[in-house]
């Protein structure tokens, strides 16, 4: 990335076609006087191999200028997301000053997302370590505690309100440590929809699963795709929910629907549930990671979530997009 002087993309395409119409009339001209001195067939040959390797020479300052600066930039967005990547260097070819430019506006973009996720990471693994010792010691304490013959009714409640904290503690971090999963690993892949339905089945036995519609592959492995349909699952079934349809629909795109018969989201909630730690159920355990989970895997992976609108006496449907399958 030294500084040297660069061709404007103007003067690239401008120079090519002006040079091809030079070559065509110059061919032009010179069959005209070449062709009574050594005969109209020969003259035609010998300008097309002239004109034919000047073309070629052309298309290699084309290919050097235009074509190499984008395919390394495009590799080098590619090594960038790839899982487990270690130093990637940028490219030393940027072509014209435009090209340059762009290049350097997506070298720029690419760091500044690598130490965003270098700092949740960081910052995810600093709260996660911090607070295991408390927790562990809480947990200690609470134990102790609840064995010692002398504590009254009212101690004993605030004792095991003290131990739910320290439980609910524990869920949050393990809620965080997800999420910073489901942004960083690469669950890049192909699963069909019926075998990730026949995996979780046994694990939501309180609910009926169907599927219908077409048979599509969704961009995702296994294990990613199980993340994303165990915690819908798991949601339709701590909202009552007995059965669970999944259609899916395959045109301009993928399109999954997934749809219960539980409660339902009330209209005060629905546009807060895919917060991160945002829940009803924050007594009975719930941390309110679960959607922003599922949310945040299909973002990294190209596919987004949104609630459906609701339907009068029907549960939460949820409509799982992504533009190419």
């Amino acid at each position: 990335m030294t500084r040297k002087w660069r061709p404007s993309l103007w003067l690239v395409l401008g120079g090519a076609l002006a040079g091809t119409l030079a070559l065509s009339l110059a061919g032009i001209v010179a069959l005209r006087y070449l062709g009574p001195e050594i005969g109209f067939r020969h003259a035609a040959v010998l300008l097309a191999a002239i004109i034919g390797l000047l073309t070629a020479i052309l298309w290699l300052m084309l290919l050097r200028v235009l074509l190499r600066p984008v395919t390394a930039l495009a590799a080098y967005a590619a090594a960038m997301r790839a899982p487990g990547r270690e130093a990637v260097a940028p490219p030393e070819h940027f072509g014209t000053r435009e090209l340059h430019d762009m290049g350097l506006s997506v070298i720029d973009m690419a760091a500044t997302l690598s130490n965003r996720e270098t700092t949740v990471r960081s910052f995810t693994n600093h709260v996660t370590h911090e607070l295991r010792t408390p927790i562990s010691t809480l947990r200690a304490a609470t134990e102790l505690l609840e064995d010692s013959a002398d504590l009254s009714p009212a101690d004993r409640h605030l004792v095991a309100q003290v131990r739910g904290a320290g439980q609910q503690l524990d869920r949050q971090m393990e809620a965080l440590r997800q999420v910073a999963a489901a942004r960083e690993t690469d669950y890049r892949g192909h699963t069909r929809l019926p075998e990730v339905i026949a995996g979780l089945a046994p694990r939501h036995p309180g609910l009926r699963i169907s599927q219908h519609g077409d048979d599509v592959l969704l961009p995702l492995t296994m294990e990613g795709a199980e993340i994303v349909f165990s915690h819908l699952f798991e949601n339709a079934t701590v909202h009552g929910a007995k059965t669970v349809s999944v259609e899916t629909r395959s045109k301009a795109g993928l399109l999954v629907v997934v749809r219960d018969d539980g409660r339902g989201v009330s209209a005060g909630n629905r546009e807060r549930i895919f917060e991160p730690f945002f829940t009803t159920r924050r007594e009975s355990g719930g941390t309110g990671m679960g959607l922003h989970i599922v949310a945040s895997l299909l973002r990294a992976h190209g596919g987004r979530i949104l609630l459906e609108p609701a339907t009068e006496g029907s549960g939460a449907a949820f409509r799982i997009e992504f533009p190419q399958a």
